[in-house]
């Protein structure tokens, strides 16, 4: 596994101009919402599940996940909560 600097590094290589590391709580819920731009996270720890209109999407560590630019989701932590380093090309945007 690549250590928190390098996957920070990959994200600002790919142009993302904001990069940080993130931590939920489990059961943490995002309500319904989309990104202006390109957001994309690499989930180290636990778990998460998108909801969109179409399908639900279980995601699991390690793993990377990019999130389209408009397209409306919500998402749920699991039990054990999630730690991400996460990119966006809009700060605040995730």
């Amino acid at each position: 596994m690549r250590n928190i600097k390098q996957y920070k590094e990959k994200l600002v290589d790919e142009g993302f101009k904001h990069v940080f590391e993130w931590r939920d709580r489990p059961g943490t819920i995002y309500e319904i919402h989309a990104h202006k731009d390109r957001v994309s996270f690499y989930l180290l720890d636990g778990d998460l599940t998108f909801e969109f209109d179409d399908e639900k999407v279980h995601i699991q560590a390690p793993t990377r996940y990019d999130v389209a630019p408009g397209r409306e989701h919500s998402a749920i932590v699991g039990k054990n909560g999630a730690y991400y380093v996460v990119g966006e090309m809009i700060e605040g945007d995730s």
